[in-house]
C-alpha cells in the first residue's frame, strides 16, 4: 500500500494526469516518493515516444519535434519550466535574500523569458536532429534521468529557506535518494545503452554543477532550483545524444 501511495503521489505532482486519489502531495509526502519519480519520468517517456511516432507519420521532422516538445511540457503542466524561469531571473537579485524574493514573485522577467525562449530552441533543435531510432529512446530514458536529479540535489544541498521545497528536500532519505538515480541509470542503460549511461553522468553532474552555484547564490536550494535542474538533465541527455549521433553515428 505505501508503495502504490508513493507512485500515485509522484504522479499527481509531476504530471497533470487526473487521478482519483485522495492523499495529499505535500513536501514530506513527495520527499517519501522519490524512488518513484524516475519511473513517473519513465511512463511519460514512454507516452511521448508513442505520440512522437504517430506524428512523424503525419508532420515533417521539425513540426513534429515542436508537437511533441509541447506535448512533452503540457504533461508536466510546465511545472519544472516555471522553476527554470524564475531561477533565471532571481541570479539578477542584488543578494540571497533579495534573489529569493524575486523568484516568489509569480511575474516573469525578462531574464527568466529569455531563458526559456532559449532553452526551448535547444530542446527543439535537438530533439527535431535525431534519427527516429535515437529519437524514441531519447524520449523515453530522458524524462527518467531528469527526475533523479531532486533527489540526489535534496541529499548534497541545503534549503534556502522554510517552505515545501525544504519539507521536501529534509523528506528524502539517502536511500530514497539512491534509489531514484539507480532506477534512472538502469533506465539510461536499457533504453540508450552506453549512451544513455554517458548521458546520465553529463546529466547528473550538470545537475549537480547547477546546484553548487544556486546554493552559493542563494544560501541553498528551492524548489524552483530543482525544477531547473530537472530541465537542465533532460536537455543534457538530448545534446549528449546528438553529439554522439554527430560525432559517430547512432550507437546504443
Amino acid at each position: 500500500m505505501a508503495a502504490v501511495t508513493g507512485l500515485v503521489t509522484a504522479a499527481k505532482y509531476l504530471t497533470i494526469v487526473p487521478l482519483p486519489w485522495r492523499g495529499g502531495v505535500g513536501g514530506e509526502a513527495l520527499g517519501r516518493s522519490t524512488p518513484w519519480f524516475p519511473v513517473v519520468g519513465l511512463a511519460i517517456g514512454l507516452g511521448l515516444a508513442v505520440i512522437d511516432r504517430g506524428l512523424s507519420w503525419v508532420f515533417p521532422p521539425i513540426l513534429g519535434a515542436l508537437l511533441t516538445l509541447t506535448a512533452w511540457k503540457v504533461a508536466t503542466g510546465g511545472l519544472h519550466l516555471d522553476g527554470l524561469a524564475d531561477s533565471l531571473d532571481g541570479l539578477m537579485g542584488r543578494d540571497p535574500q533579495d534573489r529569493l524574493r524575486i523568484m516568489r514573485d509569480s511575474r516573469i522577467g525578462a531574464f527568466g523569458a529569455l531563458g526559456l525562449i532559449l532553452f526551448l530552441l535547444l530542446a527543439l533543435t535537438a530533439l527535431a536532429e535525431l534519427p527516429a531510432d535515437a529519437r524514441w529512446r531519447v524520449l523515453v530514458t530522458s524524462p527518467a534521468i531528469g527526475r533523479a536529479a531532486p533527489p540526489l540535489l535534496a541529499m548534497v544541498f541545503a534549503p534556502a529557506g522554510p517552505g515545501e521545497g525544504a519539507a521536501f528536500m529534509t523528506s528524502v532519505s539517502p536511500w530514497s535518494a539512491a534509489a531514484a538515480v539507480a532506477c534512472a541509470g538502469l533506465v539510461a542503460g536499457i533504453g540508450l545503452g552506453r549512451v544513455g549511461l554517458a548521458a546520465l553522468l553529463v546529466g547528473l553532474g550538470g545537475a549537480l554543477a547547477l546546484g553548487w552555484f544556486l546554493a552559493h547564490r542563494l544560501g541553498g536550494l528551492t524548489g524552483d532550483t530543482l525544477g531547473a535542474a530537472v530541465e537542465l538533465t533532460e536537455l543534457s541527455v538530448l545534446l549528449t545524444t546528438v553529439a554522439r549521433v554527430h560525432l559517430s553515428g547512432w550507437h546504443a
